[in-house]
């Protein structure tokens, strides 16, 4: 394990790398998503703020999430967990520049982060041999060398996200543990213990978890508002019939909170949030339903129900502006303003840059 002023202080030795092309220089695409075409070719795509595309980087697989530098045309696209390798792309040039791979006995759960204005690159991890969960950390600056890593405290870390203003790091451990040699097979649903945990200097500072009864409600993806809340999308791996919260919100120091929309069009979601995001004016938040063809659009300082946004397929949510960015598995995009329909098949997350 290594802290995080023990790793920022090594890294004080380091040169940094000379500057490359910034997000600016190919006009300030607002989003990253991964993409299949209709050829079944993968590629990681930028997208304006006007809904359209602004690059294509080809992929050599199905892609999930990716972490986007926040000053260089530089983004880490990582495969579908539990896959052992993520690609640094060169966005600018259109190019794969390198390939991180998991250290042996360890394979990647899809999200990462950046953190130090991307002097660094953090990674959800799993080592199967135990089940534990570790984030990576890898050095920006030198090649992405692997230079420590740290304990989540739970299985499965699924997304790490910084808290806005900090180093604080937020991680969803799922609770679900996998192997690659078992695919996709959930291999503890029996057993799980899904958390949310807040990391500082390479310690826990907090552990949230639900009641009892909500066990089988794996937390696996997460945003963060300006004064530090937590969103996180649900997805239940329990009795099919039963109907559960699919949004929790939480601020450090207190009790989660719970949200649900009426009976219904909660039941129409089917157990499954596939992501969720904060508008950029921190007065929505949302959780998108692919099974249930809808997205649930909350007040998070009430306690109204959702205004429900129906689309069939559609997943990917982030900021957009002060409101919110949609796609789906249709090709559709929509943005505040704007709209358009692709010939892509978009992937399950949209990162706002």
């Amino acid at each position: 394990m290594v802290s995080r002023r023990g790793f920022l202080a090594g890294m004080a030795a380091t040169g940094a790398l000379i500057p490359g092309a910034s997000w600016a220089d190919l006009g300030n695409p607002a989003f990253l998503a991964a993409a299949r075409d209709a050829k079944g070719r993968f590629a990681l795509c930028g997208l304006t703020a006007k809904a359209q595309i602004a690059f294509r980087v080809d992929l050599p697989g199905r892609g999930h999430a990716a972490a986007a530098h926040p000053t260089r045309a530089e983004a880490v696209a990582f495969a579908r967990r539990p896959g052992t390798f993520a690609l640094v792309m060169d966005c600018a040039g259109g190019r794969v520049v390198q390939r991180l791979e998991a250290p042996r006995g360890r394979h990647f759960y899809g999200h990462g982060a950046y953190l130090q204005d991307g002097d660094v690159l953090v990674t959800t991890e799993n080592d199967y041999a135990t089940g534990a969960g570790v984030l990576g950390i890898w050095d920006a600056r030198r090649n992405y060398a692997r230079i420590g890593e740290i304990p989540t405290g739970g299985i499965g870390p699924h997304e790490v996200i910084r808290l806005p203003g900090s180093q604080t790091l937020v991680v969803a451990n799922g609770g679900i543990r996998t192997h690659p040699d078992s695919d996709r097979a959930k291999l503890n649903l029996d057993d799980m213990h899904p958390s949310l945990v807040y990391i500082d200097d390479g310690r826990i500072t907090q552990t949230v978890t639900l009641a009892p009864e909500l066990a089988h409600a794996s937390i696996r993806h997460i945003s963060a508002r300006s004064d530090g809340t937590v969103a996180a999308a649900l997805q239940w791996e329990g009795e099919p019939e039963r109907v559960v919260p699919l949004l929790m919100l939480h601020k450090l120091g207190q009790a989660p909170h719970l949200r649900m929309a009426g009976d219904a069009d909660q039941r129409a979601l089917q157990g499954y949030a596939g992501s969720v995001s904060f508008s950029g004016d921190g007065a929505q938040v949302a959780i998108t339903g692919p099974r249930g063809g809808a997205a649930h659009i909350f007040d998070p300082d009430a306690e109204d129900g959702p205004t429900i946004m129906r689309r069939m397929d559609i997943c990917g949510v982030a900021r957009a502006g002060g409101g919110l960015a949609f796609t789906d598995g249709m090709g559709g995009v929509i943005c505040p303003g704007h709209a358009a329909v692709h010939d892509l098949a978009w992937d399950n997350h949209l990162v706002s840059l």
